[in-house]
């Protein structure tokens, strides 16, 4: 029983950790949502393919979303006690906006646990955060190679290849973020604006 609450309590913290306010609006960088699921014991990899399988085929927005937030919850959580306390530390370093200690802890982070691919995408936000597209590309491709499907990662590098004027790699990434999840938010419209301003309108 404590060893339960003890789980469910660090799968808590490190969610909570990630949580950057995000703009709503459309091409703003994807986050975690602030409530996840708990985390159910057993095969990761396995339980990731079935997730991402029954996202290819929800029937709606709602369960689409459901599938989403048990995917994040995976990826969350880092099973290691030391990241998962370092991971407090890098919200209360957010929430105070000192994005460079953050960074400085998400560098220790990645160090000791360097399969732990939220840490990657999180140090690659604050990099975009500061303009750094160098950086956060780096971290990107570190997620990617650790999880192509992951289609967080995949929006943010999106969102840099429009910051630096290269539409149709953007249009490119986008589509493939919507191959992986067909009902993410936002993207289908960022995919329709770029589609139409790289190929030109249907006619």
């Amino acid at each position: 029983m404590r060893s339960r609450f003890l789980a469910s309590l660090s799968a808590a913290v490190v969610a909570a950790a990630f949580v950057i306010p995000a703009a709503a609006e459309p091409g703003s960088w994807l986050e975690p949502p602030k409530k996840l699921p708990h985390v159910a014991r057993g095969d990761r990899t396995h339980n990731l393919d079935f997730l991402f399988g029954a996202l290819q085929v929800a029937p709606d927005d709602t369960t689409a979303k459901a599938i989403e937030e048990r995917i994040w919850a995976l990826w969350v959580v880092s099973r290691s006690d030391t990241a998962n306390l370092l991971m407090t530390r890098v919200k209360t370093a957010i929430e105070a906006k000192d994005t460079d200690l953050a960074i400085k802890l998400l560098d220790a982070i990645v160090k000791i646990k360097p399969d732990y691919i939220e840490a990657w995408n999180r140090r690659a936000t604050l990099y975009y955060m500061k303009k750094d597209y160098g950086h956060s590309l780096a971290d990107i491709r570190e997620v990617l190679k650790r999880e192509p499907r992951h289609f967080g990662a995949l929006s943010g590098l999106g969102l840099i290849m429009q910051d630096i004027g290269d539409d149709k790699k953007a249009l490119e990434v986008y589509r493939r973020a919507l191959a992986v999840h067909p009902r993410l938010q936002r993207i289908p419209d960022l995919v329709k604006t770029l589609q139409e301003k790289v190929e030109g309108r249907d006619i």
